[in-house]
């Protein structure tokens, strides 16, 4: 295969302001008019974008020390747990954490979101002393700006694909794929489809470790390869994988973010998650990269499970592509059933456009991953076993 161009020439052209970058939407109508090659020929860099519930998020957090210093065991930010068994004071408050006092109502994703937006937040901490940590109580407040790092670190966001659900039984579930109304009476996805930066770079050939990207309105970076990173799942024609592949632990300052890309959400009967932005930018450095990014919504597929079988292997119902999910509804056994996206389509447009500015502005250069995300790997699930 002909390389047509490095990380490097590509950010030649964005430091000169001649790099040709266009979005996800952008590429793929210029692929239809113009066919991949005129794709690999034109193109410098696309921006793809995401904008989804992602529960397996959360924040790391340095208070500062007190006078006399105490080294916190217990936290407590807004009535919401945080882990605190890092060091001294630090913590890690994660996004699908409840209150105390208000249960689903509240939680850690309602915390990050208002640290993002210059709230003040309740800090409580308990200790058990020592010599050098003597204080044993402390309760006050604390901004975004008054205490030291507020670190986004994700460990898994961005999912590939993922599965879509329904519910054949006679009664709603109230699951994190939203309410499933009884007898099919509804389909909910969660993926953006063709718009989504894993589609578009199926086999992560420029995505890697140190891959700078959009996180929540501010630049944040790839970390390393994300929880139940599943690369080996079955691929379609097009080379997606059907269902959950590939999923990214993500970086970032939370200072810098924006509560316009980073949303708590309560899901009725689920519990709180969070909305994350993420915008990746797919260098476009031979041919093949035109065709992947120029994948449709017609050529990405997966399965519809049936979440009223309460085990970790669902029976899959249907195969779909994405544009019969985005059409607004499916047949599922000769039943139209209407579909719902619980991603947001129109903010991840938002999101491909501002990184797509960065980038034209100079605002934002390409970074070739330092390290290949792993290809090999398989998701390993939990089975009971008795001590011997």
């Amino acid at each position: 295969m002909i390389v047509l161009k490095t990380f490097e020439e590509i950010n030649e052209k964005i430091r000169s302001g001649c790099a040709v970058v266009l979005t996800a939407q952008e590429v793929k109508e210029l692929a239809r008019k113009e066919g991949i090659k005129e794709v690999a020929k034109k193109v410098d860099v696309v921006t793809t974008a995401t904008f989804g519930a992602m529960c397996s998020s959360g924040a790391f957090l340095n208070f500062g020390h007190t006078d006399p210093p105490i080294k916190m065991s217990k936290v407590w930010l807004n009535d919401v747990p945080a882990y605190g068994g890092i060091a001294a004071v630090d913590a890690y408050i994660g996004a699908t954490e409840q209150s105390e006092s208000e249960g689903m109502n509240y939680g850690g994703a309602h915390v990050i979101e208002d640290l993002v937006a210059g709230k003040k937040i309740k800090l409580r901490a308990l200790s058990y002393g020592t010599d050098c940590y003597p204080r044993k109580e402390f309760t006050g407040f604390i901004d975004k700006y008054s205490i030291n790092q507020a670190i986004l670190f994700n460990p898994r966001n961005a999912y590939q694909n993922y599965n879509a659900a329904t519910n054949t039984s006679d009664k709603t579930l109230y699951t994190y794929m939203g309410v499933l109304l009884p007898n099919c009476g509804n389909v909910n996805y969660s993926t953006t489809g063709e718009l989504s930066p894993l589609m578009n770079d199926p086999y992560l050939r420029t995505i890697g470790v140190g891959t700078r990207i959009f996180l929540g309105g501010a630049i944040g970076y790839v970390a390393w390869e994300g929880t139940q990173h599943n690369p080996t799942q079955e691929r379609a024609e097009s080379g997606v994988p059907i269902g959950g592949g590939a999923t990214l632990a993500l970086i970032g300052d939370l200072k810098k973010m924006s509560p316009e890309f980073l949303r708590a959400a309560v899901v009725k009967g689920y519990g709180v998650t969070l909305y994350v932005g993420v915008g990746v930018p797919i260098p476009i450095i031979d041919e093949e990269m035109a065709r992947f990014v120029s994948i449709r919504d017609e050529e990405i597929l997966t399965n519809i499970l049936d979440y009223a079988v309460p085990s970790r292997s669902r029976p899959v119902l249907r195969r779909v592509s994405y544009s019969e999910l985005k059409s607004g509804n499916v047949t599922i056994m000769g039943k139209k059933v209407p579909t719902a996206c619980l991603s947001s389509i129109s903010v991840s447009i938002k999101i491909a456009e501002i990184l797509k500015n960065w980038i034209k502005e100079g605002k934002f250069l390409l970074q070739q991953p330092i390290q290949a995300l792993p290809m090999d790997i398989r998701l390993l699930p939990l089975n009971e076993t008795k001590e011997e």
